[in-house]
């Protein structure tokens, strides 16, 4: 695939290069601001983009921005958002439209190599990729009544490692499960978090996600 790299740490961004690179994909352009990145997308329409959230020329949430334009004027432009820290409301802003060719991680996740190589590949079919700490952060919750508290710890496991991003066929591998298994406790999942209509990989990922963060 055709990548543009936005990352401001010189180190990091010439070691992406090289592992993509040995990896078979085209480094279209490297940059390390969020206006470079603009202008790069704008010339070069690649497959993906990879971007930190926290790039000049403020150093707040430029990459995020980005992403979001790169977003609604290319739709069709994978996106894989990285961050140093959990950003939960900059996480929802990603997810908010569509949980399609999208992916949320963060940047102690690139160092395994083939995780993070993973998630650029179900991103890049058309599916999610997010950071399992996000998840577990997003799912652990104490408020009194909440409907997850009524999902049994396998269940919550599944959830976890749907909202991931992965397939039925993945979970199960992970989870050391059946498939028929994953599929029994998903629709149980669905019916306690009143989901049960939701058709669809990605978007059933998108309502799960949603739903947590609501």
């Amino acid at each position: 695939m055709r990548v543009i790299l936005a990352e401001d740490s010189t180190l990091l961004r010439e070691g992406l290069v090289r592992l993509l690179v040995e990896e078979g994909h085209e480094v279209v352009a490297a940059v390390g601001d969020a206006v470079s990145l603009m202008k790069e997308v704008e010339e070069r329409t690649p497959d993906m983009v990879v971007v930190d959230i926290r790039m000049p020329p403020t150093h707040t949430d430029d990459g995020l921005r980005a992403a979001l334009e790169i977003r609604k004027r290319w739709p069709r432009i994978s996106l894989l958002v990285l961050s140093q820290h959990v950003e939960r409301n900059y996480a929802a802003q990603l997810l908010a439209a569509n949980a399609e060719r999208v992916g949320y991680l963060l940047k102690d996740r690139v160092a395994q190599v083939e995780e993070f190589l993973d998630a650029l590949e179900r991103i890049h079919a058309g599916g999610a990729a997010i950071d399992p700490e996000v998840v577990r952060q997003l799912v652990i919750r104490t408020t009194h009544g909440d409907p997850l508290a009524r999902l049994t710890p396998r269940e919550r496991s599944v959830l976890e490692t749907l909202a991931q991003g992965h397939t039925n066929t993945a979970i199960a591998q992970k989870l050391h499960i059946s498939l028929s298994s994953v599929e029994k406790n998903l629709n149980t999942i669905f019916d306690k978090l009143e989901l049960s209509h939701t058709a669809g990989y990605s978007r059933r990922i998108l309502a799960v996600l949603r739903y947590l963060e609501s």
